[in-house]
């Protein structure tokens, strides 16, 4: 989402020749306008979660050697990369904020992040592919809601090509498929916000978007390489905390998790209790790539929006299986 304006970004640079050339013709405008209160909080959340990629990137460049990247086996340059990949986040957060001061909204400022699991190249690049895949499924919930000017989405559009790119460019560096499925995740504003909240350890200003209980995948973790593709039927270990629920749940309750993937599809499985606050869920069958596990009391019938407007009780959890 916030790579629209990364897009618009470039367009400007690209008219500035031109302008030199020609300076009594008057440009035509470059950065979309923002004519709407939705366009606001589209941009918003975007911009939110580029200062989180922003100091994601620049972290892996910073707290790591080539040589560190090197020994864990990634390829020659690949730490220059990670400082490039930092530079279009630098640049797709500036243009976002250029857009809202413009318009005249204040742009949300950074917070304060920490990244616990990245602690050295490997696992930083697997963080990243979380949060980079996170982040597209983020522009693809948000694509919908840019209906007041089309230049919004025409950017919006080519800023996802470019995270795109970064995701499968961390993929194969982990050794993984660049593109295991043939569809992406799209994520609604709230799933994708509460996600965000695992990295963030204080914020001067939080947007006005709800905050999901937490939900953690604890079993089992991914390979270092996502291969082989985790098998349907495997089950997986979910944690959580039912004195955090927003709604009142009958301790005896069914549970169930909704698996949020390929576009907006919801697949819903039946959870064992395995303790308090700890269930545990099969993988479905078609179900790839990576995974937004929603934890419900609702056995089917939900689509994305419904789940997350009165079906989730806690979530989502990122599951990579491929």
């Amino acid at each position: 989402m916030l790579n629209m304006r990364s897009s618009c970004f470039s367009i400007v640079l690209s008219l500035l020749p031109l302008a030199a050339a020609h300076p009594l013709e008057k440009r035509q405008n470059a950065l979309p306008p923002v004519t709407s209160p939705q366009d606001e909080s589209v941009l918003q959340l975007a911009l939110y979660l580029e200062h989180l990629e922003q100091n994601l990137y620049h972290g892996g460049y910073n707290n790591f050697s080539e040589a560190q990247y090197t020994a864990a086996g990634f390829p020659a340059g690949f730490r220059d990369n990670i400082n490039v990949i930092a530079q279009h986040e630098d640049t797709h957060a500036q243009t976002i904020a250029t857009i809202l001061s413009d318009a005249g909204y204040d742009p949300v400022p950074p917070c304060t992040y920490q990244f616990p699991t990245s602690t050295d190249p490997v696992s930083f690049v697997n963080t990243a592919n979380m949060i980079t895949t996170g982040g597209i499924g983020a522009y693809l919930g948000g694509a919908s809601l840019l209906t007041d000017d089309p230049t919004l989405l025409t950017a919006a559009s080519s800023i996802l090509t470019v995270e795109a790119r970064h995701d499968a460019y961390l993929r194969t560096g982990l050794g993984a498929s660049p593109f295991p499925t043939a569809f992406d995740t799209a994520l609604t504003a709230p799933f994708i916000y509460s996600l965000a909240q695992m990295f963030i350890v204080s914020c001067p200003r939080q947007l006005p978007i709800i905050v999901l209980p937490k939900l953690t995948l604890d079993a089992p973790k991914p390979p270092p390489n996502l291969q082989p593709p985790t098998a349907a039927g495997t089950q997986l270990k979910f944690s959580f905390d039912p004195a955090t629920f927003l709604v009142k749940v009958n301790p005896s309750a069914p549970l169930y998790i909704g698996f949020i993937n390929l576009v907006t599809n919801v697949t819903f499985v039946e959870t064992a209790s395995c303790g308090t606050g700890c269930v545990t869920a099969p993988v479905p069958e078609g179900v790839a790539g990576v995974a937004f596990a929603v934890l419900s009391t609702f056995s089917g019938g939900l689509n994305e929006d419904q789940l997350t407007q009165f079906g989730a009780l806690a979530g989502p959890a990122e599951v990579v299986l491929s």
